[in-house]
């Protein structure tokens, strides 16, 4: 295993009776990089992680952490693993400050000891120490989460859709945590079905029905979308996306917000000719603008090769 790279996954296979969660796949993480898995629920993320965790067996294929194998050295690889699963898992009978400390214990060490990288987290829900984990917020409750599977200084932090369920600003607060996180040197691998989250990361895997359709660099994948992309508005959204589905010269149209967003099968096609479609099927005050593709429309375009 090379010495700059944290996580190596070779040919991953798991299956539930009939059902393939995870199809063959290969993927590396470096020493102190952000990367993340983006897909929509049932995609395989969270079963991937769990077997990243020692928490599951792949039925083909290995897996090594830190030179680790998930299999063999489980017992030594969760020593250096940090890990805040989808759902909230801590003692909700318990307080911040009960919690923390119960986490740290478990791996022999305590909160005072390792301060410094939990702080800038922590310090939010330090007023409200004595409160039990069940009476938090959900932002409050991601932090305290965040914090317990710092608390012993992993190597390697594994968080699965840790901001799903919580608001905005508790999204955006966190993901500059992960940020400062970074800068500290440890590998953190984050999934997330949010797409706007995956421009966040230094390198984003783009995973569907367990099979991952990419692994590159945000701005790498947008580049390489390679085609003319649209956004199209006007009074009548959902007649709008019927009849630009309808329209001879449409690839994809799929709706984002008030807009539709709309590829074509030949970029020879001009926006003038878009509207006058438009306008004779009875659509008023037509707006077309070009754009440039976002994650969740390269992720769109990949699913129509699938």
């Amino acid at each position: 295993m090379p010495t700059n790279i944290s996580i190596q996954a070779s040919h991953i296979t798991k299956r539930y009776g009939d059902k393939l969660a995870l199809d063959d796949i290969s993927f590396d993480v470096k020493k102190g990089e952000l990367f993340g898995f983006i897909g929509p629920d049932g995609a395989g993320k969270t079963t991937l992680f769990r077997i990243i965790t020692t928490l599951l067996l792949p039925d083909n294929g290995s897996l090594l952490v830190e030179g680790l194998d998930s299999d063999k050295d489980y017992v030594k690889l969760r020593k250096i693993l940090g890990y805040m699963p989808g759902r909230f898992s801590l003692y909700q009978d318990l307080t911040v400050e009960e919690n923390l400390r119960f986490f740290a214990g478990i791996f022999h060490t305590t909160p005072e000891a390792n301060y410094e990288l939990v702080k800038d987290i922590y310090s939010h829900i330090e007023p409200f120490k004595k409160r039990k984990a069940g009476k938090l917020s959900g932002g409050m409750k991601q932090k305290l989460a965040l914090s317990c599977a710092l608390i012993h200084k992993p190597e390697v932090l594994v968080l699965d859709e840790p901001t799903t369920g919580v608001d905005a600003v508790s999204r955006i607060e966190f993901w500059e945590m992960l940020d400062k996180l970074r800068m500290s040197g440890i590998t953190i691998i984050v999934s997330t079905p949010y797409m706007d989250e995956a421009s966040r990361c230094d390198r984003v895997a783009l995973i569907q029905n367990g099979k991952i359709m990419s692994i590159d660099t945000p701005d790498a994948i947008r580049r390489n979308y390679g085609r003319a992309l649209w956004a199209v508005k006007a009074d009548d959204i959902y007649n709008l996306l019927t009849d630009l589905r309808l329209f001879k010269a449409t690839r994809t149209a799929f709706p984002f917000g008030e807009h539709i967003h709309l590829s074509l099968t030949s970029d020879s096609v001009t926006p003038s000719e878009i509207a006058s479609y438009l306008k004779d099927t009875g659509h008023r005050n037509v707006q077309i603008t070009r754009i440039e593709p976002s994650i969740e429309d390269c992720f769109m375009e990949m699913m129509q090769k699938v």
